[in-house]
Protein backbone atom coordinates (compact mmCIF):
# COMPACT_ATOMS: atom_id res chain seq x y z
CA UNK A 1 0.00 0.00 0.00
CA UNK A 2 1.64 3.25 -0.97
CA UNK A 3 1.94 6.46 1.71
CA UNK A 4 -1.13 8.48 0.14
CA UNK A 5 -3.42 5.04 0.32
CA UNK A 6 -2.81 4.86 4.09
CA UNK A 7 -2.90 7.92 4.27
CA UNK A 8 -6.47 8.44 3.30
CA UNK A 9 -8.73 7.35 6.15
CA UNK A 10 -6.84 9.11 8.93
CA UNK A 11 -7.06 12.27 6.85
CA UNK A 12 -10.99 11.83 5.72
CA UNK A 13 -11.39 10.77 9.85
CA UNK A 14 -9.87 14.13 10.72
CA UNK A 15 -11.48 16.21 7.96
CA UNK A 16 -15.21 15.35 8.19
CA UNK A 17 -15.29 16.77 11.63
CA UNK A 18 -13.91 19.98 10.74
CA UNK A 19 -16.05 20.40 7.63
CA UNK A 20 -19.44 19.54 9.34
CA UNK A 21 -17.81 22.34 12.10
CA UNK A 22 -17.43 25.00 9.52
CA UNK A 23 -21.03 24.30 8.00
CA UNK A 24 -22.51 24.14 11.25
CA UNK A 25 -20.87 28.00 12.59
CA UNK A 26 -21.81 29.21 9.11
CA UNK A 27 -25.73 28.11 9.56
CA UNK A 28 -25.33 29.11 12.81
CA UNK A 29 -24.48 32.76 12.06
CA UNK A 30 -27.45 32.70 8.76
CA UNK A 31 -30.12 31.45 11.49
CA UNK A 32 -28.81 33.90 13.85
CA UNK A 33 -29.57 36.56 10.62
CA UNK A 34 -32.48 35.16 10.18
CA UNK A 35 -33.92 35.40 13.68
CA UNK A 36 -32.87 39.43 13.64
CA UNK A 37 -34.63 40.18 10.33
CA UNK A 38 -37.45 38.38 11.29
CA UNK A 39 -38.45 38.80 14.80
CA UNK A 40 -37.13 42.34 15.04
CA UNK A 41 -36.46 43.84 11.58
CA UNK A 42 -34.29 45.34 9.31
CA UNK A 43 -32.46 47.50 11.66
CA UNK A 44 -31.76 44.93 14.19
CA UNK A 45 -29.61 43.68 11.32
CA UNK A 46 -28.06 46.56 10.63
CA UNK A 47 -27.04 47.10 13.69
CA UNK A 48 -25.02 43.51 13.76
CA UNK A 49 -23.92 44.24 10.54
CA UNK A 50 -22.35 47.49 11.82
CA UNK A 51 -20.08 45.66 13.99
CA UNK A 52 -19.22 43.00 11.89
CA UNK A 53 -15.97 44.15 10.05
CA UNK A 54 -14.38 45.36 13.61
CA UNK A 55 -15.24 41.47 14.91
CA UNK A 56 -13.58 40.45 11.77
CA UNK A 57 -10.41 41.79 12.13
CA UNK A 58 -10.17 40.92 16.09
CA UNK A 59 -11.39 37.39 15.14
CA UNK A 60 -8.55 37.36 12.27
CA UNK A 61 -5.67 37.96 15.19
CA UNK A 62 -7.05 35.08 16.93
CA UNK A 63 -6.99 32.84 14.07
CA UNK A 64 -3.95 33.22 13.18
CA UNK A 65 -2.53 32.87 17.01
CA UNK A 66 -4.41 29.42 16.94
CA UNK A 67 -2.87 28.71 13.08
CA UNK A 68 0.67 29.30 14.48
CA UNK A 69 -0.06 27.62 17.98
CA UNK A 70 -1.50 24.28 16.19
CA UNK A 71 1.85 24.14 13.82
CA UNK A 72 3.74 24.00 17.11
CA UNK A 73 1.43 22.09 19.24
CA UNK A 74 1.42 19.10 16.02
CA UNK A 75 5.22 19.22 16.09
CA UNK A 76 5.02 18.95 19.60
CA UNK A 77 2.35 15.95 19.34
CA UNK A 78 4.05 14.27 16.90
CA UNK A 79 7.71 13.82 18.62
CA UNK A 80 5.16 12.35 21.81
CA UNK A 81 6.12 15.44 24.34
CA UNK A 82 2.92 16.81 26.13
CA UNK A 83 4.83 19.02 28.09
CA UNK A 84 5.67 20.85 25.28
CA UNK A 85 1.89 20.31 24.08
CA UNK A 86 1.04 22.01 27.12
CA UNK A 87 3.53 24.71 27.55
CA UNK A 88 2.68 26.06 23.75
CA UNK A 89 -1.28 25.90 24.62
CA UNK A 90 -0.83 27.47 28.20
CA UNK A 91 1.39 30.35 26.51
CA UNK A 92 -1.07 30.80 23.32
CA UNK A 93 -4.12 31.35 25.68
CA UNK A 94 -2.44 33.51 28.01
CA UNK A 95 -1.53 36.39 25.31
CA UNK A 96 -4.81 35.95 24.00
CA UNK A 97 -6.88 36.16 27.07
CA UNK A 98 -4.77 39.46 28.31
CA UNK A 99 -5.56 40.71 24.69
CA UNK A 100 -9.45 39.52 24.97
CA UNK A 101 -8.89 41.66 28.30
CA UNK A 102 -7.47 44.86 27.19
CA UNK A 103 -10.36 44.57 24.53
CA UNK A 104 -12.96 43.61 27.34
CA UNK A 105 -12.30 46.91 29.17
CA UNK A 106 -12.28 49.23 26.50
CA UNK A 107 -15.40 47.94 24.76
CA UNK A 108 -16.97 48.23 28.05
CA UNK A 109 -16.13 52.22 28.03
CA UNK A 110 -15.74 53.42 24.72
CA UNK A 111 -18.08 51.12 22.46
CA UNK A 112 -20.93 54.03 21.25
CA UNK A 113 -17.75 56.39 20.68
CA UNK A 114 -15.87 53.74 18.43
CA UNK A 115 -18.76 52.91 16.56
CA UNK A 116 -19.73 56.51 16.09
CA UNK A 117 -16.72 57.35 14.58
CA UNK A 118 -16.84 54.61 12.17
CA UNK A 119 -19.91 56.97 10.82
CA UNK A 120 -22.48 54.11 12.37
CA UNK A 121 -25.95 55.45 10.87
CA UNK A 122 -27.26 57.32 14.01
CA UNK A 123 -30.88 55.40 13.82
CA UNK A 124 -29.21 52.27 14.68
CA UNK A 125 -26.45 53.51 16.21
CA UNK A 126 -27.84 53.12 20.06
CA UNK A 127 -28.67 48.85 19.64
CA UNK A 128 -25.21 48.40 17.91
CA UNK A 129 -23.50 50.33 20.87
CA UNK A 130 -25.13 47.88 23.17
CA UNK A 131 -24.33 44.77 20.65
CA UNK A 132 -21.03 45.68 20.17
CA UNK A 133 -20.55 46.49 24.04
CA UNK A 134 -21.40 43.13 25.11
CA UNK A 135 -19.25 41.37 22.41
CA UNK A 136 -16.48 43.43 23.49
CA UNK A 137 -16.97 42.54 27.16
CA UNK A 138 -17.26 38.60 26.36
CA UNK A 139 -14.48 38.33 24.25
CA UNK A 140 -12.42 36.28 26.38
CA UNK A 141 -14.91 33.84 26.16
CA UNK A 142 -14.91 34.13 22.51
CA UNK A 143 -11.09 33.97 22.05
CA UNK A 144 -11.25 30.65 24.59
CA UNK A 145 -13.24 28.90 22.62
CA UNK A 146 -12.07 29.24 18.65
CA UNK A 147 -7.97 29.07 20.52
CA UNK A 148 -9.11 25.69 22.00
CA UNK A 149 -10.50 24.30 19.24
CA UNK A 150 -7.55 24.97 16.72
CA UNK A 151 -5.40 23.76 19.47
CA UNK A 152 -6.80 20.31 19.27
CA UNK A 153 -6.66 20.10 15.93
CA UNK A 154 -2.85 20.82 16.65
CA UNK A 155 -3.23 17.17 18.75
CA UNK A 156 -5.27 15.29 16.00
CA UNK A 157 -8.58 16.17 17.70
CA UNK A 158 -11.26 17.47 15.41
CA UNK A 159 -14.56 15.09 16.72
CA UNK A 160 -14.18 17.25 20.59
CA UNK A 161 -14.42 20.58 18.13
CA UNK A 162 -17.16 19.73 16.72
CA UNK A 163 -19.11 18.04 19.50
CA UNK A 164 -18.31 21.50 21.33
CA UNK A 165 -19.49 23.64 18.47
CA UNK A 166 -22.89 21.78 18.68
CA UNK A 167 -23.37 22.31 21.83
CA UNK A 168 -22.45 25.88 21.52
CA UNK A 169 -24.85 26.04 18.59
CA UNK A 170 -28.02 23.77 20.02
CA UNK A 171 -27.85 26.61 22.85
CA UNK A 172 -27.61 29.61 21.16
CA UNK A 173 -30.28 28.88 18.66
CA UNK A 174 -32.31 28.32 21.32
CA UNK A 175 -31.42 31.44 23.60
CA UNK A 176 -31.23 33.93 20.91
CA UNK A 177 -35.25 33.96 20.38
CA UNK A 178 -36.11 33.64 23.97
CA UNK A 179 -34.59 36.73 24.39
CA UNK A 180 -35.98 38.13 22.14
CA UNK A 181 -39.34 37.61 22.85
CA UNK A 182 -38.95 37.41 26.75
CA UNK A 183 -40.48 33.82 27.08
CA UNK A 184 -39.97 32.17 30.23
CA UNK A 185 -40.15 35.65 32.05
CA UNK A 186 -36.90 36.58 30.91
CA UNK A 187 -36.80 40.35 29.67
CA UNK A 188 -36.91 41.19 25.92
CA UNK A 189 -33.47 42.35 25.16
CA UNK A 190 -34.12 43.12 21.32
CA UNK A 191 -30.58 43.36 19.38
CA UNK A 192 -28.68 42.29 22.20
CA UNK A 193 -30.54 39.50 22.47
CA UNK A 194 -28.05 37.74 19.62
CA UNK A 195 -24.91 38.71 21.68
CA UNK A 196 -26.16 37.37 25.38
CA UNK A 197 -27.23 34.37 23.97
CA UNK A 198 -23.35 33.77 21.83
CA UNK A 199 -22.09 34.94 25.71
CA UNK A 200 -24.19 31.78 27.46
CA UNK A 201 -23.31 29.95 25.21
CA UNK A 202 -19.42 30.29 25.06
CA UNK A 203 -19.36 30.24 29.05
CA UNK A 204 -21.86 26.93 28.92
CA UNK A 205 -19.63 25.41 25.83
CA UNK A 206 -16.53 26.04 28.08
CA UNK A 207 -17.50 24.47 31.05
CA UNK A 208 -18.86 21.24 29.24
CA UNK A 209 -15.65 21.29 27.22
CA UNK A 210 -13.19 21.62 30.47
CA UNK A 211 -15.97 18.64 31.83
CA UNK A 212 -15.27 16.77 28.61
CA UNK A 213 -11.33 16.87 28.73
CA UNK A 214 -10.62 15.95 31.89
CA UNK A 215 -13.07 12.62 31.56
CA UNK A 216 -11.68 11.77 28.66
CA UNK A 217 -8.15 12.94 30.06
CA UNK A 218 -7.24 14.76 27.16
CA UNK A 219 -4.07 16.76 26.39
CA UNK A 220 -5.47 19.70 26.38
CA UNK A 221 -7.51 18.90 29.64
CA UNK A 222 -7.41 22.40 31.77
CA UNK A 223 -5.92 20.25 34.73
CA UNK A 224 -3.46 21.58 37.27
CA UNK A 225 -0.55 20.82 34.62
CA UNK A 226 -2.04 23.03 32.36
CA UNK A 227 -2.96 25.47 34.74
CA UNK A 228 0.91 25.68 35.85
CA UNK A 229 1.74 26.27 31.81
CA UNK A 230 -0.11 29.38 31.38
CA UNK A 231 2.33 31.87 31.10
CA UNK A 232 4.26 34.07 29.17
CA UNK A 233 7.26 31.90 27.40
CA UNK A 234 8.74 34.74 25.44
CA UNK A 235 10.21 31.88 23.14
CA UNK A 236 7.66 30.36 22.53
CA UNK A 237 5.45 33.29 22.25
CA UNK A 238 7.96 34.80 19.88
CA UNK A 239 7.79 31.58 17.54
CA UNK A 240 3.94 31.52 17.66
CA UNK A 241 3.80 35.28 16.81
CA UNK A 242 5.99 34.24 13.67
CA UNK A 243 3.90 31.98 12.44
CA UNK A 244 0.27 33.56 13.28
CA UNK A 245 1.00 36.92 12.37
CA UNK A 246 1.03 36.25 8.66
CA UNK A 247 -1.81 34.33 8.53
CA UNK A 248 -3.43 36.85 10.23
CA UNK A 249 -2.44 39.62 7.48
CA UNK A 250 -3.29 37.05 5.12
CA UNK A 251 -7.11 37.14 6.14
CA UNK A 252 -6.94 41.30 6.57
CA UNK A 253 -5.45 41.65 3.18
CA UNK A 254 -8.07 39.54 1.33
CA UNK A 255 -11.09 41.18 3.30
CA UNK A 256 -10.05 44.59 1.76
CA UNK A 257 -9.22 43.42 -1.67
CA UNK A 258 -13.36 41.98 -1.00
CA UNK A 259 -14.39 45.46 -0.33
CA UNK A 260 -12.39 47.10 -3.82
CA UNK A 261 -14.51 44.66 -5.66
CA UNK A 262 -17.56 45.25 -3.63
CA UNK A 263 -17.13 48.92 -4.27
CA UNK A 264 -16.71 48.04 -8.19
CA UNK A 265 -19.49 45.38 -7.73
CA UNK A 266 -22.10 48.21 -6.52
CA UNK A 267 -21.21 50.61 -9.27
CA UNK A 268 -23.52 48.10 -11.71
CA UNK A 269 -26.09 48.54 -9.50
CA UNK A 270 -28.51 46.85 -6.87
CA UNK A 271 -29.44 43.81 -8.90
CA UNK A 272 -25.52 43.35 -9.74
CA UNK A 273 -24.87 43.51 -5.29
CA UNK A 274 -27.54 41.41 -4.34
CA UNK A 275 -26.30 38.72 -6.83
CA UNK A 276 -23.01 39.10 -5.63
CA UNK A 277 -24.28 38.30 -2.14
CA UNK A 278 -25.94 35.49 -3.25
CA UNK A 279 -22.94 34.28 -5.32
CA UNK A 280 -20.64 34.90 -2.38
CA UNK A 281 -22.95 32.62 -0.08
CA UNK A 282 -22.63 29.68 -1.91
CA UNK A 283 -18.76 30.23 -2.59
CA UNK A 284 -18.49 30.14 0.58
CA UNK A 285 -19.85 26.64 1.79
CA UNK A 286 -18.24 25.25 -1.45
CA UNK A 287 -14.81 26.58 -0.19
CA UNK A 288 -15.05 24.97 3.16
CA UNK A 289 -13.57 21.51 1.98
CA UNK A 290 -10.96 23.54 0.25
CA UNK A 291 -9.99 25.19 3.61
CA UNK A 292 -10.41 22.42 5.92
CA UNK A 293 -7.98 20.05 3.96
CA UNK A 294 -5.73 23.09 3.62
CA UNK A 295 -5.55 22.77 7.64
CA UNK A 296 -5.32 18.91 7.51
CA UNK A 297 -2.46 18.75 5.74
CA UNK A 298 -0.74 21.34 7.67
CA UNK A 299 -1.56 19.36 11.15
CA UNK A 300 -0.62 16.30 9.33
CA UNK A 301 2.83 17.95 8.12
CA UNK A 302 3.65 19.33 11.30
CA UNK A 303 3.21 15.81 13.23
CA UNK A 304 5.42 14.06 10.43
CA UNK A 305 7.96 16.70 11.69
CA UNK A 306 7.40 16.14 14.97
CA UNK A 307 7.69 12.14 14.36
CA UNK A 308 11.08 12.77 12.41
CA UNK A 309 9.31 11.75 8.89
CA UNK A 310 9.68 15.09 7.17
CA UNK A 311 9.97 13.17 3.83
CA UNK A 312 6.06 11.96 4.46
CA UNK A 313 4.96 14.98 3.84
CA UNK A 314 4.89 14.90 -0.35
CA UNK A 315 2.41 12.15 0.46
CA UNK A 316 0.30 14.10 2.72
CA UNK A 317 0.38 16.93 0.33
CA UNK A 318 -0.64 13.86 -2.73
CA UNK A 319 -3.65 12.97 -0.16
CA UNK A 320 -4.59 16.64 0.33
CA UNK A 321 -4.55 17.20 -3.69
CA UNK A 322 -6.49 14.34 -4.29
CA UNK A 323 -9.00 15.17 -1.74
CA UNK A 324 -9.20 18.61 -2.95
CA UNK A 325 -10.20 16.97 -6.64
CA UNK A 326 -12.54 14.46 -5.36
CA UNK A 327 -14.26 16.14 -2.63
CA UNK A 328 -13.78 20.13 -3.60
CA UNK A 329 -14.83 18.50 -7.33
CA UNK A 330 -17.75 16.57 -5.86
CA UNK A 331 -19.42 19.63 -4.44
CA UNK A 332 -18.93 22.21 -7.41
CA UNK A 333 -20.59 19.54 -9.76
CA UNK A 334 -23.40 19.49 -7.54
CA UNK A 335 -23.61 23.19 -7.26
CA UNK A 336 -23.67 23.43 -11.26
CA UNK A 337 -26.64 21.22 -11.32
CA UNK A 338 -28.69 22.19 -9.16
CA UNK A 339 -26.79 26.06 -8.91
CA UNK A 340 -30.89 27.95 -10.08
CA UNK A 341 -32.61 26.54 -7.15
CA UNK A 342 -29.11 27.07 -5.01
CA UNK A 343 -29.71 30.70 -6.00
CA UNK A 344 -33.20 30.84 -6.04
CA UNK A 345 -33.27 30.51 -1.84
CA UNK A 346 -31.78 34.37 -2.13
CA UNK A 347 -33.27 35.50 -4.90
CA UNK A 348 -36.88 35.64 -6.06
CA UNK A 349 -36.39 38.38 -9.03
CA UNK A 350 -35.85 36.12 -12.36
CA UNK A 351 -33.25 38.58 -13.76
CA UNK A 352 -31.19 38.81 -10.86
CA UNK A 353 -31.48 35.07 -10.51
CA UNK A 354 -30.09 34.59 -14.58
CA UNK A 355 -27.50 37.01 -13.45
CA UNK A 356 -26.10 35.99 -10.37
CA UNK A 357 -26.75 32.23 -11.88
CA UNK A 358 -24.37 33.10 -14.58
CA UNK A 359 -21.84 34.58 -11.91
CA UNK A 360 -21.70 31.43 -10.38
CA UNK A 361 -20.64 29.32 -13.22
CA UNK A 362 -17.84 31.57 -14.01
CA UNK A 363 -15.91 31.39 -10.81
CA UNK A 364 -16.83 27.97 -9.50
CA UNK A 365 -14.56 25.81 -11.02
CA UNK A 366 -12.05 27.70 -10.10
CA UNK A 367 -12.50 26.73 -6.69
CA UNK A 368 -10.65 23.44 -7.33
CA UNK A 369 -7.57 25.46 -8.06
CA UNK A 370 -7.86 27.58 -4.97
CA UNK A 371 -8.08 24.76 -2.96
CA UNK A 372 -5.25 23.03 -4.37
CA UNK A 373 -3.07 26.36 -3.73
CA UNK A 374 -3.67 26.23 -0.23
CA UNK A 375 -2.66 22.61 -0.05
CA UNK A 376 0.60 23.56 -1.00
CA UNK A 377 0.83 26.92 1.11
CA UNK A 378 -0.60 24.98 4.34
CA UNK A 379 2.17 22.17 3.83
CA UNK A 380 4.70 24.83 3.97
CA UNK A 381 3.07 26.28 7.18
CA UNK A 382 4.03 23.49 8.89
CA UNK A 383 7.84 23.42 8.78
CA UNK A 384 7.40 27.59 9.84
CA UNK A 385 7.68 28.31 6.47
CA UNK A 386 4.76 31.51 6.36
CA UNK A 387 5.98 34.82 4.86
CA UNK A 388 6.68 33.26 1.24
CA UNK A 389 3.23 31.32 0.68
CA UNK A 390 1.88 34.77 2.20
CA UNK A 391 3.95 37.01 -0.18
CA UNK A 392 2.55 34.63 -2.91
CA UNK A 393 -0.69 35.23 -1.96
CA UNK A 394 -1.00 38.63 -1.28
CA UNK A 395 0.39 39.45 -4.65
CA UNK A 396 -1.74 37.19 -6.46
CA UNK A 397 -4.77 39.53 -4.47
CA UNK A 398 -3.25 43.20 -5.17
CA UNK A 399 -0.94 42.19 -8.66
CA UNK A 400 -3.48 40.05 -10.13
CA UNK A 401 -6.78 40.01 -9.25
CA UNK A 402 -7.72 43.85 -8.35
CA UNK A 403 -5.88 44.99 -11.55
CA UNK A 404 -7.66 42.27 -13.66
CA UNK A 405 -11.15 43.13 -11.98
CA UNK A 406 -10.91 46.98 -12.76
CA UNK A 407 -9.70 46.51 -16.59
CA UNK A 408 -11.94 43.59 -17.68
CA UNK A 409 -14.97 45.18 -15.88
CA UNK A 410 -14.48 48.46 -18.06
CA UNK A 411 -14.04 45.60 -21.00
CA UNK A 412 -16.87 43.03 -20.07
CA UNK A 413 -19.36 44.94 -17.54
CA UNK A 414 -20.28 42.88 -14.05
CA UNK A 415 -18.80 39.43 -15.68
CA UNK A 416 -15.33 40.92 -15.84
CA UNK A 417 -15.02 41.16 -12.42
CA UNK A 418 -15.86 37.50 -11.86
CA UNK A 419 -13.42 36.50 -14.48
CA UNK A 420 -10.72 37.84 -12.28
CA UNK A 421 -11.27 35.56 -9.90
CA UNK A 422 -9.97 32.30 -11.70
CA UNK A 423 -7.52 34.11 -13.34
CA UNK A 424 -6.66 34.93 -9.52
CA UNK A 425 -6.93 31.37 -8.28
CA UNK A 426 -4.73 29.47 -10.99
CA UNK A 427 -2.30 32.05 -10.40
CA UNK A 428 -2.25 31.37 -7.10
CA UNK A 429 -2.20 27.58 -7.57
CA UNK A 430 0.96 27.97 -9.81
CA UNK A 431 3.29 30.15 -8.06
CA UNK A 432 2.43 28.34 -5.03
CA UNK A 433 3.24 24.87 -6.44
CA UNK A 434 6.47 26.38 -8.28
CA UNK A 435 7.90 27.74 -4.76
CA UNK A 436 7.21 24.51 -3.13
CA UNK A 437 8.21 22.09 -5.56
CA UNK A 438 11.51 24.35 -6.89
CA UNK A 439 12.73 26.00 -3.59
CA UNK A 440 10.77 24.61 -0.41
CA UNK A 441 11.87 20.75 -0.98
CA UNK A 442 15.23 21.14 -1.17
CA UNK A 443 15.51 22.72 1.57
CA UNK A 444 16.30 20.38 5.60
CA UNK A 445 12.68 20.84 7.18
CA UNK A 446 14.07 20.62 10.83
CA UNK A 447 11.54 21.36 14.06
CA UNK A 448 10.66 24.53 15.43
CA UNK A 449 10.62 23.56 19.09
Amino acid sequence: MSNTQSLRKPFLMFLAPMMLSNILQALFGTINSVYLGQMIGVHALAAVSVFFPMMFLLVAFVVGLGSGASVLVGQAWGAAEPAKVKAVAGTTLTVALLLAGIIAIFGGLFSRQLLAALATPPDVLDAASVYARIMMITMPLTFTFILMSSLMRGVGDTLTPLLALAVSTVIGLAVTPTLIRGWFGLPQLGVASAACASAVSSFVTLAWLNIHLRRRGHALAFDAAFLRSMRLDGALLKTVLRLGIPAAIGMIVMSLAELVLLHLVNSFGSNATAAYGAVNQVISYVQFPALSIAISVSIFGAQAIGRGNAAQIGAIVRTGLEMNIVLTGALIAIVYIFSRVLMGFFITDAAVLELAQSLLHIVLWSLVMFGMSTVFSGAMRASGTVWMPLLISIFAILAIEVPSALVLSRVMGIEGIWIAYPITFCAMFVLQMAYYGLVWRKRAIKRLI
